[in-house]
């Protein structure tokens, strides 16, 4: 049976611009842009008159704790929370129990998703110092990419060997991803803090992981992929001092990019004072001017891609004593929302949010047929009121943790709706559930 809705009058935000047109959804994929469209007698009629609409964001980089750690969320809780974000894909972290370090347990990933998923997604494999014959094995064409953690992590994900870092960088048939920590830097701090005699509080985390540390790390993943000529992305840089490694301009061509995210744009270290361990992520959330900077290259194209690395703990985990806390923090609900509250402000520009959210990632990753409101394409699509506040409170929020970093806050605008391969997922105030709506994303390959 043929499903057709139109969304009228909207104003759209895709490729730069911001124009009044007309859409109209043909089941899965958008059928017709236009500035006028007449309805047809069977469709549904969306009025989006005075509303935006934008490509749904495609977040690279989260943590939704299945298998192992369903305590904290799992993929069905975590991706629920996403679209009623706007956020319509995900890419999904290896770091639950057991790791994702093998294909089989990297596919069964895929089949929990299928079953359980409301959002599109796709998973990483884990890199180790002994797996290069797993990594040696993904496909391009289905899997998104390899995550290394360099010089931080927690159990056997942690590859700091330079043989296996060369080896990685040198056969990785996908994207290689990084997070750049340097261990030894960070030990030598902790070592400088414990000598004081003091007790270790929340406002040593960014002094615990400095510039020093990430600079050390995200430097050698930068000369380990120009030595061999590799595909890489680094996460969630958060220093001023590392955008020095990155080229200015349009995502194009790029060997070597980076990404943001949100948290990282929003607090500085003068919100530990208030927020204390909630806002406990690594790496640590850094000083003001730091935040400047990263503002700063989203305008030079230094950084490509804005994530959430969405990575929720329960309450009673964050309510523990700084040294014991674990670190990060549940974002993919309320991660559009900052951005625009970025673009209320003037640091961003709509058409800046759309391209670092949604058009980048769809380059990088080589996703088909998403990222765009294109004709043709999947019909993943966010409408924004930014005229009408939400404010977070316990109620409406969706995460499997019941808490997030901004219960209270009044955003300036509000999600509308969501669709996820043109199927309504999320009305604005509640979710609707489509069973086998999502679907496993499809890449390009490597450029």
């Amino acid at each position: 049976m043929t499903r057709k809705i139109l969304i009228k009058n909207a104003q759209l935000v895709n490729e730069g611009r911001v124009f009044s047109s007309d859409v109209r959804i043909c089941n899965q994929r958008i059928e017709t842009i236009s500035e006028s469209i007449t309805p047809s007698g069977s469709e549904e009629v969306v009025d989006a008159s005075g509303l935006y609409l934008l490509p749904g964001m495609i977040d690279d980089q989260v943590h939704f704790r299945e298998p192992g750690l369903t305590h904290k969320g799992t993929i069905a809780s975590e991706s629920r929370a996403a679209v009623a974000g706007g956020i319509t894909s995900f890419m999904e972290m290896p770091n639950v129990n057991p790791s994702t370090t093998t294909i089989e347990a990297l596919e069964n990933k895929y089949e929990i998703a299928r079953a359980s998923s409301i959002a599109n997604y796709a998973f990483y494999l884990g890199a180790t110092e002994n797996n290069i014959e797993q990594i040696k094995r993904l496909d391009p064409s289905k899997h998104c990419g390899v995550k290394v953690f360099m010089g931080a992590s927690t159990g056997n994900l942690l590859v700091e060997d330079p043989t296996a870092l060369e080896d990685i960088f040198r056969e990785a048939p996908t994207l290689i991803v990084t997070h750049c920590e340097s261990g030894p830097v960070i030990a030598k701090n902790l070592a400088r803090i414990e000598a004081l005699n003091r007790p270790i509080v929340i406002t040593d985390h960014p002094v615990i992981r400095n510039t020093e540390a990430c600079f050390a790390s995200s430097s050698l993943a930068v000369d380990l992929a120009k030595r061999h000529g590799s595909q890489l992305h680094v996460l969630h840089i958060t220093t001023a001092k590392e955008l020095t490694l990155f080229e200015p301009g349009p995502i194009s061509n790029k060997s070597i990019t980076a990404e943001v995210c949100v948290h990282h744009l929003w607090f500085s270290d003068q919100d530990y004072t208030d927020l204390g361990n909630l806002i406990k992520c690594n790496p640590a959330i850094k000083a003001a001017c730091d935040r400047a900077a990263l503002i700063e290259a989203l305008h030079e194209g230094r950084i490509d891609i804005i994530a959430t690395d969405h990575a929720p703990h329960t309450w009673e985990e964050k309510q523990r004593d700084y040294p014991k806390a674990p670190a990060g923090l549940p974002l993919v609900q309320h991660a559009l929302l900052t951005l625009l509250e970025q673009v209320t402000h003037k640091r961003i520009s709509l058409a800046q949010l759309v391209e670092k959210t949604a058009h980048n990632p769809a380059i990088r990753y080589g996703v088909i047929d998403r990222g765009y409101l294109r004709e043709g394409y999947f019909a993943d699509l966010v409408l924004i009121d930014r005229s009408t506040p939400f404010t977070v409170t316990p109620k409406n929020t969706l995460y499997h943790c019941g808490w997030s970093p901004f219960m209270g806050y009044q955003f300036s605008s509000s999600i509308v709706s969501t669709w996820v391969n043109g199927q309504l997922v999320f009305d604005g105030q509640k979710l609707i559930e489509c069973p086998r709506v999502s679907k496993r994303l499809e890449f390009k390959g490597l450029r």
